[in-house]
């Protein structure tokens, strides 16, 4: 596991031994940030489910001006914290150690904004034939994740192509990415159209 790109490319990061974490596999980090280029310098970043941090770190990297992890297992965010060090990013790195829904409630409630947001959870299962109940899925349905995006900005989400989302009026997708069994699917927020 390793930063793709920008200042601190091909520096190597620590990961959590197991199967609690299922790091972004590296082409597919190159794929995602070269489809956003330039949109990553002087972002503002809130990465959910950041689990190693290392989109995290790749956005840091390519010129991002502030990340905000959310990452509910302490364990997993002393490695982000480990990784931001080794990187010298731990003053423009914030990690809340919390899980992400409470997390997202609080962020809108505080009026925080984003211009690119990150989520790459932990896959759900297989749902022919019923809506699906995944991570990926109650994010799109969270009210407050479209309040935290600034205009303009992107929420990047990834999910495995079995499961099958619905993508409520919220968001409008602006790209798809498909590599192997993984989906990372870009959205903003609908334009509003003056009467």
């Amino acid at each position: 596991m390793r930063i793709t790109g920008g200042q601190a490319a091909r520096r190597i990061l620590k990961v959590p031994k197991g199967l609690d974490v299922r790091p972004t596999p590296d082409l597919v980090k190159q794929a995602v940030f070269n489809s956003l280029g330039e949109r990553v310098v002087g972002a503002r970043v809130l990465e959910l489910f950041a689990g190693s941090g290392a989109l995290s770190l790749e956005c840091l990297s390519r010129g991002a001006a502030a990340v905000l992890c959310v990452e509910k297992s302490h364990r997993h965010a002393d490695f982000i914290r480990h990784n931001a060090v080794g990187a010298g990013y731990e003053l423009i790195l914030e990690v809340r150690t919390q899980d992400v829904f409470p997390a997202l409630n609080q962020l809108a409630a505080s009026g925080r904004q984003f211009d690119l947001i990150l989520a790459d959870p932990p896959y759900g299962e297989k749902n022919v034939g019923r809506r699906s109940t995944s991570l990926a899925q109650q994010l799109l349905d969270n009210p407050h994740l479209p309040q935290l995006l600034a205009p303009g900005a992107r929420f990047v989400l990834g999910h495995t192509k079995r499961d099958t989302l619905e993508v409520p009026p919220a968001w409008v997708e602006v790209k798809l990415l498909k590599h192997g069994d993984t989906l990372m699917r870009f959205f903003e927020r609908p334009v509003a159209v003056a009467p």
